[in-house]
């Protein structure tokens, strides 16, 4: 059983005035483990935000099926261990952040004692303890995204879905919603996440699928997904032909940049320091290294492009 699980889900928008149908939504296979926390990303207009719609029952599919938590999706069951952040989030301004979370918290039928609790509890991981008594009109756009995390969380949901939880915030801001992320996994919850930040999600996602034109066409660990090469940029005082002999007895791939630098790619980054002795022995004078491993965001660019071309 998985946490999310969709098979061959598919939505259309149909014109009301005779225009062509949007496929927003084609075909899409997706398995979500318990217990981990997965990154679910896309180009603009892939259909992330129509999925997650109907993962949370505010959009029927035109076709295939959606189960949240072993419940189809939209189930009240489901809904009930569900928390959810909204990228286009409109709060109450005029209530407190305290305020704020009651009336949350009575709407998930939490009692009185157990809610005084979470709101402690809740407002301390988002970092907004000292502003409870604020009122939400008074907040900046990233405590508003904060306290928008803390009622998603509030009813301790066993699937936390996340729509963009970190546009509007900065470092410092990125880095608490990480903790938080962090947080809910050691509590053995389950976090989708929707995010253009691939450097944010590959810090905190152990699995990620990425969409395109509303299909899945990569999914997988990160470790599974991300290539184990390492592209190593070489400063030399000089490139030489004797260098250059020494570096492809190590390396997959050699090749020169000009007359002071040199590409080579190995296939496990344990061989980098292997490169360095090269050079030496080969009699050149090495003057710096820069090693880069393939990127999430690497990665993105190959499939969406690639699916382009």
């Amino acid at each position: 059983m998985w946490a999310i699980e969709t098979r061959g889900l598919k939505k259309v928008y149909r014109s009301l005035i005779g225009g062509t149908p949007v496929v927003a939504v084609a075909e899409l296979n997706l398995q979500v483990p318990y217990g981990c926390v997965f990154g679910f990303l896309g180009p603009n207009g892939a259909g992330k935000t129509t999925t997650i719609q109907i993962l949370i029952g505010n959009v029927y599919p035109t076709a295939g099926q959606a189960w949240v938590l072993g419940y189809k999706a939209g189930a009240l069951a489901a809904k009930r261990r569900l928390g959810f952040l909204p990228e286009k989030f409109q709060f109450h301004e005029f209530l407190t952040a305290e305020e704020f979370l009651k009336l949350h918290g009575r709407l998930a039928g939490m009692d009185g004692k157990t809610l005084a609790k979470r709101i402690d509890e809740v407002l301390e991981l988002v970092g907004l303890q000292e502003r409870r008594k604020s009122r939400i009109r008074e907040f900046s756009k990233g405590m508003q995204q904060r306290i928008g995390l803390a009622q998603a969380i509030l009813h301790d949901p066993d699937l936390v879905i996340l729509d963009e939880p970190t546009s509007a915030l900065d470092p410092l801001g990125r880095r608490r919603v990480r903790e938080v992320i962090e947080y809910l996994k050691q509590q053995g919850k389950t976090v989708f996440l929707n995010s253009h930040l691939l450097s944010e999600v590959e810090r905190s996602c152990d699995m990620v699928a990425i969409l395109n034109k509303g299909r899945v066409v990569k999914q997988g660990t990160l470790e599974a997904l991300l290539v184990h090469k390492s592209v190593v940029v070489l400063e030399l005082r000089q490139v030489v032909p004797s260098v250059l002999e020494a570096l492809e007895r190590v390396a997959t791939k050699v090749q020169p940049l000009d007359t002071n630098r040199v590409m080579a790619e190995v296939a496990d980054e344990r061989a980098i320091p292997e490169l360095a002795r090269a050079v030496v022995y080969a009699g050149g004078e090495l003057m710096g290294m820069q090693a880069k491993r393939e990127t999430l965001e690497d990665l993105f660019i190959q499939l969406v492009e690639g699916e382009a071309k």
